[in-house]
């Protein structure tokens, strides 16, 4: 980092906003194979939380790469600067007070952890939305898996790129047994409970 470039302190403060907002705020990483049901799952946990007067924002895989991260590619370093700019925008979000739901794939275990990092203890709660490959390439919502499997796509997650399985999540949805009503009563009940 420039020698040059100082931290600038504010004079309203994370606990500031969170006493506004009247919750505190966290970051709920939800990490799966891509169709397992993390952005579905995830936009339901936004309008239940919503509903109940609860300051969140979602930030999904596929819209940020249309904007912030429109120059990233799906290499192993580019999927590593992914992740990381996400979890920096993250910390921004929960040091405005919000709850902040990141719906990615984010399939490496160091990855997730560095995003871990920069939070405080209780700051971010990794959501593990389990699904069997063969069940994401069922449902193959987006028609990726019949792309990657042709060879059109290529270091895709699961087929020909890696995914680490979280090690110690603090929520597992596993979305082969539970309804999508279920999961998002786990989360907004484990939301509540913590942080309102």
């Amino acid at each position: 980092m420039d020698k040059n470039i100082f931290w600038q302190n504010m004079s309203v403060s994370k606990q500031d906003r969170e006493k506004l907002h009247g919750h505190k705020s966290t970051v709920l990483w939800f990490t799966g194979l891509s169709g397992s049901g993390k952005s579905t799952i995830a936009a339901h946990v936004e309008k239940a939380l919503h509903e109940r007067g609860i300051s969140t924002y979602l930030l999904d895989g596929d819209n940020i790469r249309h904007g912030l991260n429109n120059d990233l590619g799906f290499s192993a370093n580019d999927r590593t600067e992914n992740i990381r700019r996400i979890g920096e925008v993250s910390k921004l979000f929960t040091e405005a007070g919000v709850i902040v739901l990141s719906a990615f794939v984010s399939p490496y275990h160091s990855d997730r952890q560095k995003v871990r990092s920069l939070f405080e203890s209780g700051g971010f709660i990794e959501v593990y939305v389990k699904c069997s490959l063969e069940e994401c390439e069922r449902r193959d919502p987006k028609g990726l898996y019949k792309k990657a499997r042709s060879g059109l796509i290529g270091d895709f997650t699961g087929i020909s790129a890696p995914y680490e399985e979280p090690l110690n999540p603090e929520i597992t949805l596993d979305t082969l047994h539970l309804s999508l009503e279920q999961c998002v009563e786990k989360i907004v009940s484990y939301v509540t409970e913590t942080y309102i």
